[in-house]
């Protein structure tokens, strides 16, 4: 199974003061992408790597930041891709003199292997990362240039990438896929006149930077104390942003493409109120917490009352977390489970639920039970997010197609599969959005947005059959 939703980090300071904090506190704030692992890399060392949260080594940081102290550093949280949830996994990675964090997802890992040579690791035992790494440095040592070498790696490689790199040579090195499935920007902070790159503009505010742009994509950025040089090593014509992250990934403080994300979530609800004006309602309520801006929006386009009818206990073990970048299903179905609802705003009343995707359907059905078990009157349930039926494999953890909630062995309309999603949750009513709304909601025109995961059109991949 393809697992991805990863978030990297560089920062490089001109004056060299010690960017490791930094570092650390940009990973914090992207710590909604990944929550099984997290790691740091400065030159000429091995890299720090540790399991969980970046917050349960907290009592290490000073000792960390002293002993790592370096004027250039790259970072990474980690959800898992192709290779296991385990240490050796974690990220950064280290190859000869580069080490490499990665977020995306490359699916043809395998054949990566073979170019290298590489037959003392299978898919099972090494990541997707460190397979494209080992090939990046072999094509480097050949060419001696990074952005020849990424123009070669990415006609060999399926998938999505935002690379970040560190050399021995005090090199900070960023690279995003020439599709732009993945989002990265580019930042500075006056302290230190450090240049930063990141996944989302969520990290450079974190760390008191300021958001200069989107990193394009086909674009390598190198910093070091020659400055910020920028390189493009390959160049598309349409590019395919994910959709996902604007109505789930993305921190909802972040700009993606130009875009304010919770700017963006409230227009999508917007949508969606238009799209099915339940006007006998009593109440809106968002499963927390991405969907709330959409949850929002959408009770203001139809004057609807708005309200927290659900909560997240957040002091239980997992209830901090988010399920659907959990890697096990019984830590997904945990997680729901601490999701409460509340009777005295529920009771007697028509209650519109708003979620930011459907998948499987397992934390549906959860909080649709406990809204009835709550006294719900009637319950109908708006999904953000188009129906997801084909597996991603551009990084996002939709699974095969027999695992997700629209799986049908019969011959299907879409009507007759929302109907019989319908039914299995529970819902009274179940509204889904579509591509064509969520672009224009997000002000994106739809064909620069990567909708493969509902279509099934693995053309923006350069893929034209693929095994669903």
């Amino acid at each position: 199974m393809v697992r991805e939703n990863c978030g990297v980090v560089g920062i490089f300071s001109m004056d060299g003061s010690n960017v490791v904090p930094l570092v650390i506190d940009a990973l914090r704030a992207l710590q909604h992408r990944g929550q099984e692992a997290w790691g740091i890399a400065i030159p000429n060392r091995e890299p720090l790597r540790r399991m969980g949260l970046v917050s349960a080594s907290s009592s290490e940081f000073k000792q960390i930041s002293e002993e790592y102290h370096s004027q250039c550093a790259i970072g990474h949280v980690r959800y898992s891709t192709i290779g296991k949830s385990n240490l050796e996994n974690a990220q950064p990675l280290r190859v000869r003199d580069l080490c490499v964090a990665h977020n995306g997802t490359i699916t043809d890992s395998s054949e990566i292997k073979n170019m290298v040579g590489g037959c003392t690791f299978t898919p099972s035992m090494a990541s997707d990362t460190l397979m494209a790494a080992r090939r990046l440095v072999s094509l480097i040592s050949e060419r001696a240039s990074m952005g020849d070498a990424l123009n070669i790696l990415k006609n060999e490689m399926t998938g999505s990438y935002c690379f970040t790199f560190i050399s021995d040579d005090n090199s900070v090195y960023a690279a995003r896929d020439s599709k732009g499935f993945r989002p990265m920007v580019l930042g500075h902070k006056k302290g230190g006149d450090s240049h930063i790159v990141a996944s989302e503009s969520a990290a450079l505010s974190a760390v008191g930077a300021t958001l200069v742009r989107d990193v394009l994509p086909g674009e390598l950025i190198r910093m070091s104390s020659d400055g910020l040089k920028s390189e493009i090593f390959a160049k598309e014509e349409t590019h395919a942003h994910c959709s996902f992250e604007f109505t789930y990934f993305a921190h909802p403080s972040s700009r993606m493409e130009g875009i304010n994300i919770y700017v963006a979530r409230k227009q999508i609800g917007r949508g969606l109120a238009k799209k099915f004006p339940i006007r006998d309602a009593d109440l809106v309520i968002p499963v927390p917490d991405s969907a709330r801006p959409a949850a929002l929006g959408y009770a203001q386009e139809l004057s609807i009352p708005f309200d927290e009818g659900l909560l997240k206990d957040r002091y239980s073990k997992k209830g901090p977390l988010r399920s659907f970048i959990e890697p096990e299903q019984s830590d997904r179905v945990e997680i729901n489970r601490w999701i409460i609802p509340i009777r005295e705003i529920i009771q007697d009343r028509h209650v519109v639920v708003i979620d930011d995707s459907l998948v499987r359907g397992t934390s549906s059905r959860s909080i649709i039970e406990s809204l009835r078990n709550s006294g719900a009157r009637k319950i109908s349930m708006l999904i953000t997010y188009p129906p997801v039926m084909f597996p991603c494999y551009a990084g996002i953890d939709f699974p095969s197609r027999n695992e997700l909630a629209t799986f049908t062995n019969d011959t299907k309309s879409m009507d007759e599969i929302v109907e019989m999603v319908r039914q299995d949750i529970g819902a009274d009513f179940l509204g889904y959005n579509d591509a064509k709304t969520l672009a224009r909601s997000v002000g994106m025109s739809k064909d620069s947005m990567c909708f493969t995961c509902h279509t099934g059109d693995y053309s923006t991949l350069g893929v034209s059959d693929v095994s669903r």
